[in-house]
């Protein structure tokens, strides 16, 4: 479709609304100053300002990528009307059906896979503009069955980065689709999103057209991500017997958990459907073969599984699990050279917490901030806190019971850590003034039962601690009290530092000494270097061959790097973005 000249300039439109799938609207545009029909997509109104605001940029967003998207496979944006509530993204709409029509009963295998082609042939083009769509499924995809033509859009949250981390979100403020979402775009499994997470969304796709379901079903946002990182889906052939051996082995591998398991490229899928396709349109039935065989990576992909850290992934997890089961609070203390993994290690816990509801507060001392009391601790509670704010009304509303029962009547002294909190308990009164000792013991008694609103048998709490080797005396005080003092039972707390800045003299050393003689449950986790063999294991994983290829290459990596992980990575920057310069 051309446009002569932009519908902005118009004055009177008509507007009318074709489609709503939930998330956007599809409207055709016309008017008397309007030559031609034109089609637009618009946000749907709401209530939560948050959310309009946030379908708003997803439009602006797709706008701006416009130069990006061809006609050929997308919805390409051609204008952005913004004189009118909502906004209007006007689109070159080359007619079709939009998939989500055609799902809710099998479909038959011809048809399906004529489509699945035209799905990752499409797909495909994306990768290659360097995009990472993020949000594919039906509703998203338009189809031309005569002519076996797909169109992507919905590229409101698409990405150019080829590689990027989804922060630890509360689950209602993840954003994309809950029921397509690749299991690292949940946050939950300390991996990045790229391209294959697209993959893992198409595998959902063709689930839903091969059996007329999706693979998981859940009620509420937080059970949708433990069926993407946890549960196993039905193969498709079990569930509906026509449907070939094959095509369910495609689309199981476009389902694996993790990316390395799956289809590396769209291209490697779209090949094995053409085979399928080709099979069954000359002999009715398609033979078995591996799925992804001839599949090869376009570009060097370094797997994110941590290598040669089973023993000390097993400890932490071992640890967490005593604390869900009420055993008491433990403290696990993960140390070693910067570099060598320690927060890798405990980020291996984000997907055990789902099954249990846990909560994960994490927050990083600074060393030009160890005379500030308690920094760090409110830099973990108003993250944790920030969560909270997202969840409904109904859900806050028992938050907000459970904090000023526990806080009541020195909230204000939490507000004054925490400011969001206010945003959950409301004004608070002065408390009074006290001697410094007494002072002291009010706050802590303030602070423990903080803790212990969300240190619960129904979410039991994780706080990470990182480098700890620049901890200030009130925290390290409060973790004595936490350990000796407090009846708190569901907490976890784990503490990181660098061993080589924390000597025989450090408080750290004496204070956790004391605290372990005391009879409290500590766990010492000490990360080494990764041995040669760990080192060849990654490179035989990212070079695809033997691991006896990999050999030569894995001792000279270990001789430049002394086995530090992170010099080991060639393309993984560090927390501040900085690349390694080891070899």
């Amino acid at each position: 479709m051309k446009v002569s000249a932009p519908i902005g300039a118009a004055k009177e439109r008509r507007v009318q609304v074709l489609r709503d799938d939930g998330t956007r609207l599809f409207c055709r545009i016309s008017g008397d100053n309007v030559e031609g029909d034109h089609y637009a997509f618009a946000t749907p109104s709401s209530r939560d300002e948050r959310t309009t605001r946030a379908n708003h940029q997803r439009l602006v967003h797709e706008f701006g990528l416009r130069e990006d998207l061809d006609a050929a496979w997308a919805l390409r944006p051609l204008e952005l009307v913004r004189d009118r509530d909502p906004a209007l993204l006007v689109v070159e709409y080359p007619g079709g059906k939009w998939l989500d029509a055609l799902v809710g009963h099998p479909m038959n295998t011809a048809h399906f896979l004529q489509l699945a082609v035209a799905m990752a042939g499409t797909l495909g083009r994306v990768h290659g503009r360097g995009l990472v769509h993020k949000d594919v499924k039906p509703s998203n995809v338009l189809v031309n069955s005569e002519m076996n033509r797909v169109w992507l859009t919905g590229f409101g949250l698409a990405s150019r980065l080829p590689r990027e981390r989804q922060p630890l979100d509360a689950p209602e403020l993840i954003a994309g689709t809950l029921a397509y979402m690749s299991p690292e775009q949940t946050g939950r499994m300390n991996r990045s999103i790229d391209s294959r997470s697209d993959l893992y969304s198409l595998g959902v796709t063709f689930y839903e057209l091969l059996t007329g379901s999706l693979p998981f079903m859940a009620s509420e946002p937080l059970e949708w991500v433990h069926c993407h990182i946890a549960r196993e889906p039905v193969e498709p052939y079990k569930r509906i017997k026509t449907i070939p051996a094959a095509v369910s082995a495609i689309t199981m591998k476009l389902l694996a958990k993790t990316a390395e398991d799956r289809y590396q490229t769209a291209a490697g899928a779209e090949r094995d459907l053409r085979r399928c396709l080709s099979e069954w349109l000359a002999e009715g039935r398609i033979a078995d073969f591996v799925p992804g065989e001839s599949d090869v990576p376009d570009r060097l992909m370094i797997p994110e599984k941590l290598y040669g850290r089973t023993r000390e992934i097993d400890a932490l997890l071992t640890s967490f699990n005593r604390v869900v089961a009420g055993g008491g609070p433990e403290l696990v203390l993960v140390s070693g050279y910067s570099g060598i993994g320690k927060s890798a290690v405990v980020n291996e816990l984000h997907r055990v917490l789902v099954p249990p509801r846990g909560l994960f507060a994490s927050g990083k001392f600074d060393q030009y901030k160890r005379d500030i009391p308690y920094s760090t601790l409110a830099q973990a509670f108003q993250g944790l806190v920030g969560k909270l704010l997202g969840k409904s009304e109904s859900e806050l509303l028992q938050w907000r019971h459970a904090m000023q029962t526990a806080l009541d009547p020195n909230g204000q002294l939490i507000v004054d850590l925490v400011p969001d909190v206010k945003h959950i308990i409301g004004e608070q009164s002065p408390v009074p003034a006290l001697p410094p000792q007494d002072a002291l013991t009010r706050y802590q008694l303030v602070l423990r039962r903080f803790i212990g609103v969300f240190a619960r048998a129904e979410h039991p709490l994780a706080l990470f601690l990182d480098d700890l080797q620049w901890l200030d005396s009130a925290t390290l005080d409060l973790l004595e009290d936490l350990f000796l003092q407090s009846d708190l039972r569901h907490l976890l707390v784990i503490g990181a530092y660098r061993d080589n800045e924390v000597s025989a003299t450090h408080p750290l050393t004496s204070r956790v000494a004391m605290i372990r003689e005391a009879g409290a449950a500590i766990q010492d986790i000490v990360l080494a270097p990764l041995a040669a063999h760990d080192i060849g294991t990654l490179l035989s994983d990212s070079l695809r061959c033997e691991w006896r290829r990999a050999a030569p290459l894995a001792t000279l990596v270990h001789e430049k790097t002394t086995g530090n992980p992170f010099f080991c990575d060639p393309v993984r920057p560090d927390t501040h973005g900085r690349r390694p310069v080891g070899f």
